[in-house]
């Protein structure tokens, strides 16, 4: 039984004002943040334990050392043929994927959750390209996700392997991974399944509610682990998974051929929104969203923040339209500079000593009251989130100066801790 989930993000951002890049700095790292963002990353890289943490570390890698193969890059189809000696986020990937597993466990144990190894899913695709054994692993895992899982009534597949349960985490661990091989292989019914899900977990999840928070989602619905509260670090799992589908929608030639393409990335563009719109009407705590976005009572805690307003920099790239109003970029960049900040007790959100970001949920139990401030307990993982800015400028200057294809706001790196 899932006991807890931790997200304790570790952020690499740097300051609106006074920051300069120099000559030493790597590819990765174009502009000097207000700390070290080679420690955070290293950090992030030595404790993961757990299927979710390798995905979503090997895609973070790929997203901060080499953006253009990423699916948020320019072309990132057709999938390149990359070797993953000069790809930090493949090699990574390449050593933790367990080839030879069967099941929802093709690329690596999950330890119940049917989600969670499908977070590999895009690393094995693009080491496929090179070694055909990543390629079959990743296609016996997309075999078992859309032919053997249980389903809700609506056909949203469970994330457990036990019971029929929906995690808001799923669709950042299997949806992305399901449209990027659909988009591979140009297969239509898959690609539209990737969509489906999303639709699916959405009827479910989303909160019936008219309140300032509206469009926010619940966090579990099931017979086993149920929490029918609207958790922050959930619906930003939900918003930034939805997120890489509707970049595979979007730059994907396959799926421009497609008659229902247009409306796939309408509903996705929607769902997002409503995500997104939900966390800006709900309460903060000293500039964070809320540990539960809708209770006063919780302490605003880093990890949904950062996710969300990640997402939020990722769709003002993606959908620039719908996004184009500064209300969005006000409330994404007013996070971002509360974590380059310090809190009322002069401590700064990002340890310039280990790279760990507080306040977090308690990893054991994510309704502890008592906020977690040491990156790791009870032997549990770490999250982390990655932040590029540009060099003094803030989102809305940014796109007034016409760079936006340019700026990568946030780089994902969520490790969470399931015992």
């Amino acid at each position: 039984m899932l006991a807890s989930i931790l997200p304790t993000i570790l952020l690499a951002l740097h300051l609106v004002q006074g920051c300069h890049a120099t000559a030493s700095d790597s590819v990765a790292f174009p502009f000097s943040p207000d700390f070290n963002i080679e420690k955070v990353t290293a950090l992030a890289q030595s404790l993961p334990s757990h299927s979710w943490e390798f995905g979503t570390t090997a895609e973070a890698l790929l997203e901060l050392y080499n953006p253009e193969y990423a699916v948020f890059g320019d072309a990132p189809f057709p999938v390149p043929t990359l070797s993953k000696d000069g790809v930090k986020g493949l090699a990574y990937a390449a050593s933790k994927i367990k080839l030879g597993g069967k099941g929802s466990d093709g690329l690596v144990n999950g330890n119940g959750a049917v989600g969670d190894p499908a977070s590999l899913g895009v690393s094995a695709v693009l080491l496929g390209r090179e070694d055909a054994r990543y390629m079959d692993a990743a296609k016996q895992t997309i075999g078992y996700l859309t032919g053997s899982t249980r389903r809700w009534w609506n056909g949203a597949i469970s994330h457990r392997r036990d019971v029929t349960e929906l995690w808001a985490d799923f669709l950042y661990m299997a949806p992305p991974f399901l449209a990027y091989y659909a988009a591979h292989t140009q297969n239509a019914t898959l690609l539209l399944e990737s969509v489906n899900q999303c639709r699916g977990y959405r009827q479910v999840l989303r909160a019936n509610t008219t309140a300032s928070y509206k469009g926010t989602w619940h966090h579990i619905i099931g017979p086993q682990s149920a929490d029918w509260g609207l958790w922050s670090t959930s619906n930003a799992w939900a918003a930034a998974g939805m997120a890489r589908v509707l970049a595979v929608i979007v730059k994907s030639p396959f799926a421009k051929t497609l008659s229902w393409r247009d409306q796939a990335a309408t509903d996705l563009n929607w769902y997002i929104r409503e995500i997104i719109e939900g966390a800006m009407g709900s309460p903060l705590d000293k500039g964070l969203l809320r540990n539960y976005v809708n209770d006063n009572s919780w302490f605003g805690e880093v990890s949904g923040s950062a996710l969300l307003a990640a997402t939020t920099y990722r769709m003002m790239l993606l959908r620039p339209k719908t996004f184009e109003d500064p209300k969005y970029a006000k409330w994404a960049d007013g996070i971002r500079k509360t974590l380059a900040g310090v809190d009322v007790q002069g401590r700064r959100y990002v340890s310039e000593e280990t790279g760990v970001v507080a306040p977090a949920v308690n990893p054991l139990n994510w309704r502890d009251r008592n906020p977690v401030r040491t990156g790791e307990s009870g032997g549990a993982g770490v999250c982390g989130a990655y932040v590029r800015c540009v060099e003094g400028l803030c989102v809305e200057e940014y796109m007034q100066e016409g760079l936006i294809n340019d700026f990568v706001a946030l780089e994902l790196c969520i490790f969470l801790n399931r015992n």
